[in-house]
């Protein structure tokens, strides 16, 4: 173990955050890493037969079945010692320093506090987790590891946000980790006495963010467990689909209070299937942001944009509506307005998604496009919100508010300097993986944008035909 320990890099020679993501298939930290099926079973964990390592053509190393698998079988049994989980003792000083630089991560970045953990694994020789950190990625193609070109790449606001939060987020721990470790003995360094940096650091909350899983932890008193971030070695290979062909599943270990980790077959699977879980119904925002990949026609895809008056506005008159008064309601739908928390100055809607169009603002549209204020204050805001409710305001007020949005997504579209036919045409002619992956997603959401344009121009004829018959 400590022989095959000095053959990891130094934590300071991990690419600066301006590098390339990822190649296609990234090498892992050593050569020939420990054989990870071997190391699980060892430890008392259980692999079924049929489950093998092998190269995925989409997202590299997965688990495949080399054989049929029954639905309800066993494919993988983890211990509850196998996990690697944020723990830190506070006797020890290089514990107590771990944990100290671990209450300066905000939650929502939760990946980077357990990746301290993971860095600390890393640089100590002999580590009961050597075998599995040794058989992680080198690099990770999330895009806070793009180019500052293929950052642009990505043409959309909300995720450019966010990218720049989390390199700013790792450029500023960086100054409070090394202000942490000044003058420790290597005694009591969290890291071996290497140097951390915020490309390791980037590293860690990417590997965690990529292959960590919240899970049930112990028993709060009100009855409900809390949550905790672990890694799961080997399981962590299975890969992302919507329709999985397995599932995690905790249970307590017979005579113990300790919990095992599965994962179990939900469905037949057949040989050369390769294992799938469902990371959760997330857009593409985060399955890049997190994961560093993009899936195609996403169903839980969406596009954010900024409830403003003058946009609104804009929009309208632009479909047709005359004199829509987004920019001043009357003082009753100003109401409606805050009870639907859009009369602030930075209230973001979602278009696209399971919703197609979320429910604040359909109810906001219907309600604005709309002068009578008894009808109005006869319907519950819920039925405002649902598009299932079909024109509960009339038919003009409702053709009123799809033409409306239809003109906002054209508005969103011109905000994209490409067309999806020029970025097609970028794709064919051999980018790199971090160009490919920004150009992917960026086609992704102009896809969202006119997938609800679609949509809601067919319903527009459907209320129009309606209208005309009823005339």
């Amino acid at each position: 173990m400590a022989a095959s320990k000095m053959l990891i890099p130094s934590l300071t020679l991990f690419r600066p955050l301006t590098c390339a993501a990822a190649a296609s298939y990234p090498t892992r930290l050593v050569p020939h890493p420990p054989d990870l099926v071997k190391w699980v079973k060892k430890e008392g964990g259980f692999v079924h037969e049929a489950v093998k390592i092998a190269q995925d053509t989409t997202f590299g190393l997965g688990l495949v079945a080399s054989g049929e698998i029954p639905k309800g079988s066993d494919l993988i049994v983890l211990p509850d010692h196998v996990p690697l989980k944020f723990h830190s003792d506070r006797q020890d000083v290089a514990g107590s320093v771990l944990l100290h630089l671990s209450h300066q991560v905000p939650e929502e970045l939760w990946a980077m506090k357990l990746g301290l953990k993971l860095l600390q694994e890393r640089a100590k020789v002999g580590s009961f987790w050597w075998p599995y950190i040794s058989n992680l990625p080198e690099t990770y193609s999330v895009p806070i590891f793009f180019t500052g070109e293929d950052i642009k790449n990505l043409q959309y606001a909300p995720l450019l946000y966010q990218v720049n939060k989390r390199c700013r987020f790792l450029l500023e721990f960086e100054q409070e980790v090394k202000n942490g470790l000044k003058n420790l003995k290597l005694s009591e360094h969290p890291f071996g006495g290497q140097d951390v940096d915020a490309s390791s650091l980037g590293w860690a909350m990417s590997a965690v963010s990529s292959r960590a899983f919240r899970l049930y932890g112990k028993k709060l008193p009100d009855g409900t467990c809390s949550d905790i971030p672990m890694m799961l070695p080997l399981i962590d290979m299975c890969n992302h689909s919507f329709d999985p062909n397995a599932q995690i599943v905790q249970e307590q270990d017979v005579g113990s209070s300790k919990m095992l980790i599965k994962v179990v077959a939900e469905k037949d699977i057949k040989q050369n299937d390769p294992l799938l879980l469902n990371y959760g119904c997330l857009s593409n925002d985060f399955f890049l942001l997190d994961y560093g990949f993009v899936v195609p026609s996403n169903p839980y895809d969406y596009i954010e944009l900024k409830y403003d008056g003058a946009l609104m506005d804009a929009a309208s008159m632009a479909a047709g509506v005359s004199s829509p008064n987004f920019s001043a309601p009357a003082p009753w739908q100003r109401q409606v307005l805050s009870q639907l928390k859009l009369d602030g100055e930075a209230s973001n809607v979602i278009i696209g998604g399971p919703e197609l169009v979320e429910g604040r603002l359909l109810s906001a549209l219907r309600v604005i496009l709309s002068n009578d204020m008894e009808l109005v204050q006869r319907y519950d805001l819920n039925i405002l919100k649902s598009l299932s409710a079909e024109a509960p305001l009339g038919v003009a007020n409702e053709v009123a508010v799809f033409r409306t949005i239809i003109a906002l997504c054209v508005i969103a579209l011109g905000h994209f300097p490409t067309k999806i036919m020029d970025d097609e045409s970028q794709m064919k002619q051999g980018v790199p993986v971090s160009t490919e992956l920004a150009i992917q997603f960026r086609i992704q959401k102009k896809s969202v944008i006119i997938d609800v344009m679609r949509d809601l121009t067919k319903r527009v004829k459907v209320l129009s035909s309606k209208e005309t018959s009823t005339a």
